[in-house]
C-alpha cells in the first residue's frame, strides 16, 4: 500500500469517526428531555431497565468492539421479545418459545465470536510508516464465509419475530374492521418498529459480513460507520417512541408508565372512546 493509499484510508477513518460521534451525540441530546420525563421521574419497570441498558450500557460495550456488539444485539432482541410477549396478551407459551430460540442464538453468537475473534490467525496487525505519522492497522484474514454462515440463523430469527408481529397486526386489523373501529395505535407502532428494526439489523448483518472481505477503504469506513451508529440509535428508539406516543395520547391513564397502563389492552372504556371517532 502506497503512502497515498494509506493517507486516503486514514482520512476516511477520521471522517467516519467524526460522523459517528456527531450522530450519537445528536441522538442523545434529541431524546434527553424525553428520557428525563419517562425514565428518571417515574417508577422503573422491566422496559425501563432495558432502555437504560441499550442507552448507556451500550456505549460501554461499544468500546469493547466485537464482543460488545454481540451483547448489544442481545439486548435489542430482548426488547423485541418483550414487546411480542405483550402483543400476544402475555402468552407464556410464546414467551418460552422465543426465549428458547433466543438462547440458541446467544449460544451460537458466543461460539462464532470465539471462533472469529479469539484466533491469532484471524487478524493481522501492520505498522504503517508515513512521513507525517506512524500508526497500526488491522486486517481480516479468514474471509467472509464464517461470518455469512453465522448471520443466517440470526436473520432467520429476526424474520420469525417479524412474522409473529405481522400476524398480530393482521388479526388485529381484521377484528377492528369487523366492528368498524380504528386500529390500536400501539399495536401498529410496535409492529412498525419490528419491521424497521429487522431491515436495519439485516443491513447491519450484511455489512458486518462485508468487513471480512477485501474491500476498499471507503467501503470499509462507511460500513463501520453504519455498524457503529445504527444499533445505538435504533434500540433506544424502539422503547422511547412507545412512551412518547402514550404521553401524547388522550389516555386518561397517561400519568402511569406504558407497561402498567390499560389503554393498549383495549378495555371497554377505550373502545367506546374510539367508536366516537369512527
Amino acid at each position: 500500500m502506497s503512502d497515498e493509499e494509506v493517507a486516503y484510508a486514514l482520512r476516511w477513518n477520521n471522517n467516519i469517526a467524526i460522523m459517528i460521534f456527531g450522530l450519537v451525540s445528536y441522538e442523545y441530546i434529541l431524546h434527553f428531555e424525553k428520557e428525563v420525563k419517562f425514565v428518571w421521574t417515574r417508577p422503573w419497570s422491566m422496559m425501563t431497565c432495558l432502555y437504560l441498558a441499550v442507552r448507556y450500557f451500550g456505549y460501554a460495550l461499544a468500546v469493547l468492539l466485537e464482543w460488545g456488539f454481540s451483547i448489544y444485539f442481545w439486548l435489542a432482541e430482548a426488547v423485541l421479545i418483550w414487546r411480542l410477549y405483550a402483543l400476544y396478551n402475555q402468552s407464556k407459551s410464546i414467551l418460552y418459545v422465543l426465549i428458547g430460540l433466543f438462547l440458541l442464538i446467544v449460544a451460537l453468537s458466543i461460539g462464532i465470536d470465539i471462533f472469529l475473534y479469539s484466533r491469532p490467525e484471524a487478524f493481522s496487525v501492520k505498522e504503517i510508516v508515513t512521513p507525517n505519522v506512524n500508526y497500526c492497522t488491522s486486517s481480516f484474514n479468514i474471509g467472509p464465509m464464517p461470518a455469512i454462515y453465522a448471520s443466517i440463523p440470526v436473520v432467520c430469527f429476526d424474520i420469525f419475530l417479524v412474522i409473529l408481529a405481522v400476524l398480530v397486526l393482521v388479526r388485529h386489523l381484521r377484528e377492528r374492521r369487523e366492528v368498524q373501529m380504528k386500529p390500536n395505535t400501539y399495536v401498529v407502532l410496535i409492529v412498525r418498529c419490528h419491521i424497521v428494526y429487522f431491515l436495519l439489523n439485516l443491513t447491519n448483518q450484511i455489512l458486518m459480513t462485508v468487513l471480512w472481505a477485501n474491500i476498499p477503504p471507503a467501503v470499509m469506513s462507511l460500513s463501520e460507520g453504519f455498524i457503529n451508529t445504527a444499533p445505538f440509535i435504533i434500540a433506544p428508539r424502539l422503547i422511547i417512541s412507545i412512551w412518547n406516543t402514550h404521553a401524547n395520547d388522550e389516555c386518561v391513564h397517561v400519568s402511569t408508565t406504558f407497561e402498567d397502563c390499560i389503554c393498549w389492552t383495549l378495555p371497554s372504556t377505550l373502545e367506546q372512546h374510539e367508536m366516537d371517532y369512527v
